[in-house]
């Protein structure tokens, strides 16, 4: 990895059974392959199922769960959450993981792509930027958000409507160049001065 390539982890948040949300990640993922800045790590919470029981001592399942996801996390220079908005808010498993973390989250970048009815999923966005800057993270104001977005993609994640696929893409252009200068601005100013809170 160059020192001009910075490794994002995408966290796909919904677990829900007939979920969007691989559809959407397909579709972000061919604009991130367009880039050659980024090394992805995809995480995606359905298949780190996590308990509800938060506890300081967690259960040997879970203790197992977080040993592979926490040092991918801590890994990341930068992360885009991937989001449904299920009842004007963000799903229950992504709170989970966020709460179960808190160092691997501080001083870094975080970018949303959500989707939803006709709002895009863009309250999901803005219930969840007040809880990573309690964690110390910075959030990329661009956004990428879908709006009603069933029936618009095919099943490899293609967009069939072309002048919304192109705004998308546009979106996700700028979006991922704001990551790109703030997970490497970051990056250098951790290893400089690392971040104390």
């Amino acid at each position: 990895m160059s020192e001009d390539t910075y490794r994002l982890a995408v966290v796909i948040a919904s677990t829900r059974e007939g979920r969007f949300a691989t559809t959407v990640a397909k579709w972000f993922a061919a604009q991130v392959a367009e880039r050659g800045d980024v090394e992805v790590d995809v995480i995606d919470l359905a298949e780190h199922p996590l308990s509800m029981h938060l506890s300081h001592e967690p259960s040997p399942e879970d203790a197992a769960v977080l040993a592979v996801v926490a040092p991918r996390l801590e890994r990341a220079d930068a992360f885009v959450v991937l989001t449904p908005e299920y009842n004007h808010s963000y799903p229950a498993p992504l709170k989970n993981l966020i709460d179960r973390h808190y160092t691997q989250w501080r001083a870094k970048p975080v970018a949303f792509v959500s989707y939803g009815g006709l709002s895009g999923g863009l309250r999901a966005v803005e219930h969840l930027r007040p809880v990573f800057a309690e964690l110390h993270a910075v959030t990329i104001r661009e956004t990428v958000s879908i709006h009603s977005p069933w029936g618009k993609f095919d099943e490899d994640g293609g967009h069939l409507d072309e002048a919304a696929g192109q705004a998308a893409a546009g979106a996700a252009k700028v979006m991922l160049d704001q990551l790109a200068w703030w997970a490497l601005s970051l990056r250098e100013a951790r290893a400089a001065r690392p971040y104390g809170s």
